[in-house]
């Protein structure tokens, strides 16, 4: 098992709660399984997941366990939707993934990669069949792209309406809009120019947790006027209860019913158990799936599917990663089928990226889905 850092330099800086990033730093993971050479990232990010040097001690410990003869495929722990993301203790007693997200997410994805690789078929349809109780007799079929949407931040009336314009005249049908840096009144603003001017495309908002459960009532019923599609994270992820339960996520399910959707982001990368504490207290109408959060490809639609069971849409969003974590996510997107617009278009962060070509690029509003074997084919690796 191979194990090789690198930094991306960002476009611009990102904002987090830990404050602002101008590169993203982690980890490309190649490893052997079955004699074929599978390729995954890990692309932490504090808050989200581990931080980098978690990261990197986890990818060690990994790394030595192969070395001394261990199958990588079985240093995985679960890959149960309900897994907790960097609370997962794991299920194993020793698990050198446990509590480790990133790091597990490229050991997942070079293991599916590998596989995909041995038998000559993208990752999305490797994942079909691994992820899938009941296996198809027929191979699944290859999903050709994507639709994703385009993202807009905070900016005045005027500018944030020009934005969604031009977004919606390259091709794009679902535009998320960050709300929350303004108050209420100012946003619904915001979003009554949009509306105005592009009076047919899908509008998601984005609060990152911003609002308290009293401003957020008050956003959603005005919200409910423009025919927004759903609010993402209107009320801070909290895996504190006294009872046991989430605060959180009750706070989350009394919000539902207003005439605009609740999604949940930040909430699903805290606590034990996130996915199966939100679909348990009916909290969300839409999950937004991060990948590298959630510990791997697997774990992602492992979570699709108990999301769809639970009539629950799932989407499929990145943590600004790199181009392998990235097309692992337009797989997973793919393998779900019928995906929402999806939080994929997120190659134009990054000044640099890992790959000689982009494989999953966006066009009109939908990102490609590679189509040759493994997560990219035989685009190469700038490492390689």
């Amino acid at each position: 098992m191979n194990v090789e850092p690198f930094a991306l330099a960002l476009a611009g800086p990102l904002g987090t709660a830990r404050g602002e990033l101008t590169e993203r730093e982690g980890f490309v993971v190649r490893l052997s399984v079955g004699g074929t050479t599978g390729i995954g990232e890990a692309t932490p990010l504090p808050g989200w997941t581990e931080p980098l040097a978690e990261c990197e001690a986890a990818l060690s410990r990994t790394a030595d366990a192969v070395t001394d003869g261990a199958d990588p495929s079985t240093l995985l722990g679960s890959g149960d939707a309900a897994s907790s993301s960097t609370g997962d203790s794991g299920v194993l007693g020793a698990d050198p993934l446990a509590g480790a997200p990133a790091a597990r997410h490229a050991v997942a994805s070079a293991v599916t990669d590998a596989r995909a690789r041995a038998a000559d078929e993208p990752l999305s349809r490797r994942l079909s069949r691994e992820t899938s109780a009941d296996p198809p007799a027929a191979a699944p079929p290859i999903v050709e792209s994507v639709p994703v949407n385009a993202t807009v931040g905070d900016g005045a009336p005027v500018e944030t309406a020009e934005a969604v314009a031009a977004a919606v005249e390259r091709g794009f049908e679902t535009v998320k809009l960050k709300v929350g840096a303004r108050p209420v009144p100012a946003d619904i603003e915001r979003v009554a120019a949009v509306r105005e001017r592009s009076p047919d495309v899908t509008l998601r908002a984005d609060a990152n947790g911003a609002w308290a459960p009293d401003e957020a009532t008050r956003a959603l019923e005005a919200l409910a006027e423009y025919d927004v599609a759903y609010v993402e994270q209107p009320l801070p992820a909290d895996s504190t209860g006294e009872d046991g339960t989430r605060r959180d996520m009750r706070a989350h399910a009394a919000l539902r019913g207003r005439g605009v959707g609740i999604a949940l982001d930040e909430s699903l990368t805290v606590g034990a158990n996130p996915v199966a504490a939100a679909l348990d207290a009916d909290a969300a109408d839409v999950l937004v799936l991060k990948p590298m959060a959630l510990g791997g490809p697997d774990r992602a639609l492992a979570a699709a599917h108990a999301a769809r069971a639970a009539g629950v849409e799932p989407v499929v969003t990145t943590t600004i990663d790199g181009a392998l974590a990235r097309a692992t996510a337009v797989h997973v997107a793919a393998a779900i089928r019928e995906v929402p617009a999806c939080g994929l278009a997120t190659a134009d962060r990054l000044e640099r990226d890992l790959l000689d070509a982009d494989p999953a690029p966006v066009t009109d509003g939908r990102v490609a889905v590679p189509d040759g074997p493994g997560v990219a084919g035989t685009i190469r690796w700038h490492g390689t």
